[in-house]
């Protein structure tokens, strides 16, 4: 059995930051994902474009999701460069990118930081006692594989390896534990953009006069589509399943299943009322349904609304953030939205990254420890990033001075992490 200083679990970009971030600092790191490739809702999901990670101060750009992000942004837009030359996505900061190159970039940034990458490996044991995770077993290509680590990364999205580990968690919001809605995105081909992008009010009204009138089972309540580095290809974002639980095996089946229909319904929408579509065909859809929202774990603080309505800066910060509060309603249509003012952030403090009784297991990712509220802010991928890229830190300082993970000296972890780039 090979022991490794850091395991992680999960390769989105919060895995693939943590894993980085430990890496260049000393620690022996495998980095273990279920799929075949790094990226995570990114590659798995089609969920694009990254949402804002930028705010304004004295007239000047402030980018929250400094560090690791930034770093893996650049590298996309290198990528980019090379092979197409200059396009009009590839700025900073970036919005639209190719998610083929997002694979490429992360296998090459955890490859040179000397990760051990593993793909096609689930978790289905874990071995742990008095709050210490020893070891875990993955299904692999190669059978089961039985992994120990001084200390364990979560990045998994849905607490997978905390409840597995016996640790405490929250599933949604508190007074039913119903999730954001999952979706399951999509590409479309063979459209005018142009086109199809100056009729957007009257495709608007068309797609609520028909649901009103019961031609479209979609309760999503609009149409939310985004270009793509393609010029004939559109992204679509609309599908809309609710109340099914997204760490239940028969309710994500389910939602697949009513997912794809709800994609052949606007397809035939799109063919007959959307200028600019009607030759559309569905060329792709995600790998695997979107998850917004699952299990929480509760960690040593509880990042609440009050907390990012006060812009509240932690002494234990290691992330900043100011996108939205966007809520997809839990029960049908609807999605609410809080806007923070420019220049305003609040930072996310560490210990909403330790589970309540953790000895060598961090989390990071969309299942820290915060409320349904917060959550529906901090879940994007350029915030998950700079969760990852605090954890892969907090487990180098950790492990370098023999502590539990509650016990990492803070201003050492904040200190690497600005000597990183990140900001908070």
């Amino acid at each position: 059995m090979e022991t490794f200083d850091l395991a992680v679990i999960g390769g989105g970009f919060t895995g693939a930051a943590a894993a980085i971030q430990a890496a260049r600092d000393g620690l022996s790191v495998i980095l273990c994902e279920a799929t075949n490739a790094l990226g995570g809702a990114a590659s798995l999901n089609l969920v694009n474009p990254f949402m804002p990670y930028c705010t304004e101060r004295d007239g000047k750009r402030l980018v929250l999701s400094a560090g690791l992000f930034t770093e893996i942004t650049e590298n996309i837009i290198a990528l980019s460069d090379e092979i197409e030359g200059k396009t009009k996505y590839a700025h900073l900061p970036m919005s639209t990118f190719n998610e083929e190159y997002v694979k490429i970039v992360l296998n090459r940034m955890c490859l040179s930081a000397g990760v051990k990458l593993l793909f096609h490996a689930r978790l289905t044991d874990v071995e742990a006692e008095g709050g210490k995770i020893n070891a875990v077993t993955l299904a692999t290509r190669s059978g089961n594989l039985r992994l120990a680590a001084r200390y364990f990364i979560d990045a998994t999205g849905d607490a997978e390896l905390t409840y597995k580990a016996g640790f405490s968690t929250r599933l949604g919001r508190d007074e039913d534990h119903l999730c954001q809605p999952m979706t399951l995105c999509f590409r479309v081909a063979n459209v005018d953009k142009e086109k199809f992008a100056a009729a957007r009010r009257t495709v608007q009204e068309k797609y609520k006069e028909l649901r009103a009138a019961g031609k479209i089972k979609n309760i999503r309540e609009d149409v939310l589509w985004f270009p793509t580095t393609v010029d004939s290809i559109i992204h679509f974002n609309t599908t809309r399943i609710v109340k099914r639980d997204p760490t239940n095996a028969f309710d994500v089946t389910a939602a697949e299943c009513e997912a794809r229909e709800q994609v052949l319904e606007f397809i035939k929408f799109l063919r007959e009322y959307a200028p600019g579509c009607e030759n559309a065909v569905l060329i792709s859809t995600a790998l695997s349904i979107g998850a917004r929202e699952s299990r929480m774990i509760d960690g040593e603080y509880l990042l609440t609304k009050e907390d990012l309505l006060a812009f509240r800066k932690f002494d234990d910060g290691i992330a900043a953030c100011n996108y939205d509060i966007d809520i997809h309603n839990p029960e049908g249509s609807g999605t609410s939205h809080y806007y923070f003012p420019k220049g305003e952030y609040y930072t996310i403090p560490y210990r909403c990254l330790v589970p309540k009784g953790s000895v060598n297991l961090l989390v990071a990712g969309r299942c820290i420890s915060c409320t349904h509220e917060a959550q529906a802010s901090c879940r994007c991928i350029p915030t998950v990033t700079t969760l990852g890229q605090a954890a892969g830190a907090a487990a180098a300082v950790a492990a370098k001075s023999g502590t539990t993970v509650s016990d990492a000296d803070v201003k050492t972890i904040r200190a690497n992490l600005t000597a990183a780039g990140a900001f908070f």
